[in-house]
């Protein structure tokens, strides 16, 4: 997963004509954290999800769609005669799912915020002190 949003994330980023470098200086991190999210070697993407979608100007469902060949099928196929139903049926799955995904990571994207705004009022508190 982290390797198609990597990939995917990285194909906006060339559509909008930004470098690696301007782009993590836009979300704050390093290049190198960067270069990271979009080979899919780490999942920190999601801690700049929304800073990413906001400078690429992009919906986050663009950057969270499934991969291209997952295709729905009818529910009531029940064959399970070859591996390759199996495989479509998985792959339906993946698809049905994403809106879960992206309503979870919506949820954890609110609470980081929350979690962020506390702790710099708690900074500020014992700058006081």
């Amino acid at each position: 997963m982290n390797t198609s949003i990597g990939k995917r994330i990285r194909s906006y980023r060339e559509e909008r004509g930004f470098s690696q470098e301007e782009l993590a200086e836009k979300l704050h991190i390093s290049r190198s954290t960067y270069q990271r999210i979009e080979n899919g070697e780490t999942n920190s993407w999601i801690n700049h999800i929304e800073n990413i979608c906001t400078s690429l100007n992009v919906e986050l469902d663009d950057i969270l769609k499934p991969e291209e060949g997952y295709t729905q099928i009818n529910k009531e196929n029940t064959s399970n005669e070859n591996s390759s139903n199996n495989m479509i049926q998985n792959q339906t799955n993946n698809y049905n799912g994403s809106d879960k995904l992206t309503e979870s990571l919506l949820d954890q994207i609110a609470f980081l915020k929350e979690e962020n705004q506390w702790l710099k009022k708690e900074i500020d508190q014992l700058k006081n002190i």
